[in-house]
C-alpha cells in the first residue's frame, strides 16, 4: 500500500482481508485468522454481524447525517436506552465519532461546570489519540499509583495516605480508566479509587469514567467502573458500542445534566448526534441484552483466564492479568513476545503485541471451543521456543 500513510506504530501483517465473519477474517488466499483482539478492541459482537449490518442498512434508507436544525427519533430512543443501561436515568447523551472525542468533551464539560482548570488521571492512563492530551504542564496532575500495588495497607487505604494528600484542591475532574492502563491491563486498588473520588468530589470536582476500552461488557459488567465504589458524573463510551462503526458517546448523569441546563455549554461538530451512529448504538445494546452477552463475557473470561494461567511457567510466560474478556499475558522479554506474536499469526490467530505482553480482547461472542483452540495454538507457539536465555 504505497499511498496509505500508516502511523500507528504497528506493522501491517495482512494487507488484504477480503471477508469477515464473527471472530474470523479471511485473506485473499482464503486463509482464516481468529481475531482475538476484536480489531482495535472494537468488534465486540464479531465482524460482519448481520443483525447490526441490517440496522445500518435500514437507517441509511432513512437518514444518515443530521444538520443543526433537524434530526431523527432514533437519537432519543438510543439515548434513553444507553442512559438506562448505565444507570443514568433522566441524564443526557452526546453522540460523537471517537472515544478520544467523548473523553475530551466530558473533560471540557467538567471544567465548564466546576470552573477549575486542573485535570487528574492515573499515571498509566490512555486518554486519547494524541499523546499531547495529557502532559506534565500545570493543567494536569498525574497520580502515580505504583507504590499502591505493594502497599500492605491498601485494603484499609484512607485519605491520610501520602499519595492521596498530594492531590491538589483545584482538580476539575478525575478521569478514571478502570483497568486498561494504556493496554497493559492493570487494575488499581478499589480503596484507592474510592478515596480519590471522595477527595475530588469534596473539593467540588467531577468524576469521568473512561469506558472507551473497558465498557460495553468487556470486563464482565456493562462498565468497568462498576467494579469500583464510585458514581461518575460523566461516562465516555466508544469502541465496542459501534461494533466497528465509528461512534462514541459522552453520557451525562441527571445532576450534571441539570447543571448544564442552568449553565449552558456550547460545542459543535459536523457529526455530532448523527442518526446512523445512534442506530448502531441502539442495535448493539439490544443485541447484547438479547444474547445475554454480559454474563457470557464474565464466564468466558474466567475460562480463558484459567487456561492462560495454566501456561504460566515463569520462564516464558510470567504473569496473566484479566477481568472479563480483557486480558494480558506478560512475557519474559520483547524478543520472545514478538516470536509468539508472529507464530500465532502464522497459525491464524491475531492478538495484540504490547512489547513484553500479549493483549487478548476477543469478541464477547467467543465460544468455549474457540477458547480451547486458541489456547492450543498459544501452547504450540510456546513449545517452539528452544532456548530461554
Amino acid at each position: 500500500m504505497e499511498h496509505v500513510f500508516f502511523c500507528t506504530g504497528h506493522e501491517l501483517k495482512i494487507p488484504n482481508i477480503i471477508k469477515s465473519e464473527g471472530l474470523y477474517i479471511y485473506d485473499e488466499q482464503g486463509k482464516s485468522y481468529m481475531d482475538m483482539e476484536s480489531g482495535v478492541w472494537c468488534t465486540s459482537l464479531g465482524h460482519n454481524n448481520t443483525e447490526i449490518n441490517g440496522i445500518i442498512k435500514n437507517q441509511i434508507d432513512s437518514l444518515t447525517h443530521a444538520g443543526f436544525c433537524y434530526s431523527n427519533e432514533i437519537l432519543e430512543k438510543s439515548a434513553k436506552l444507553i442512559l438506562n443501561t448505565a444507570g443514568f436515568k433522566n441524564g443526557k447523551s452526546v453522540f460523537l465519532c471517537s472515544g478520544s472525542e467523548a473523553i475530551e468533551i466530558s473533560s471540557q464539560m467538567a471544567k465548564h461546570l466546576t470552573e477549575k482548570r486542573v485535570s487528574m488521571t492515573l499515571h498509566d492512563s490512555y486518554l486519547g489519540a494524541y499523546s499531547s492530551i495529557v502532559d506534565k504542564s500545570k493543567n494536569w496532575h498525574l497520580l502515580n499509583w505504583e507504590r499502591c500495588k505493594s502497599c500492605p495497607n491498601i485494603e484499609k487505604c484512607d485519605q491520610s495516605c501520602e499519595v492521596l494528600q498530594k492531590i491538589p484542591k483545584d482538580i476539575s475532574e478525575f478521569i478514571f480508566e478502570p483497568g486498561s492502563s494504556s493496554g497493559f491491563v492493570r487494575f488499581p486498588p478499589k480503596a484507592l479509587i474510592s478515596n480519590i473520588a471522595k477527595i475530588v468530589r469534596n473539593n467540588g470536582g467531577k468524576i469521568v469514567a473512561n469506558e472507551v476500552t473497558t465498557g460495553i461488557g468487556r470486563t464482565g459488567k456493562w462498565f468497568g467502573y462498576q467494579h469500583y465504589d464510585i458514581d461518575p458524573d460523566f461516562i465516555a463510551v466508544g469502541k465496542g458500542i459501534g461494533n466497528g462503526y465509528p461512534v462514541s458517546i459522552a453520557l451525562i448523569n441527571k445532576s450534571a445534566a441539570r447543571e448544564l441546563d442552568r449553565k449552558p455549554f456550547h460545542y459543535s461538530q459536523s457529526h455530532q448526534n448523527d442518526p446512523l451512529g445512534a442506530s448502531v448504538v441502539y442495535g448493539v445494546i439490544q443485541y447484547i441484552e438479547e444474547k445475554n452477552l454480559i454474563s457470557k463475557a464474565e464466564s468466558s473470561g474466567l475460562l480463558l483466564h484459567k487456561q492462560l494461567e495454566a501456561l504460566v511457567d515463569k520462564k516464558i510466560i510470567t504473569e496473566v492479568r484479566g477481568r472479563g474478556l480483557m486480558l494480558t499475558v506478560d512475557i519474559k522479554n520483547e524478543e520472545i513476545t514478538k516470536f509468539l506474536y508472529n507464530k500465532l499469526i502464522e497459525r491464524g490467530y491475531i492478538v495484540g503485541n504490547r512489547g513484553s505482553s500479549l493483549r487478548i480482547d476477543p469478541p464477547l461472542i467467543i465460544s468455549e471451543t474457540e477458547i480451547d483452540r486458541f489456547i492450543d495454538a498459544l501452547q504450540e507457539a510456546k513449545s517452539c521456543i528452544k532456548l530461554i536465555t
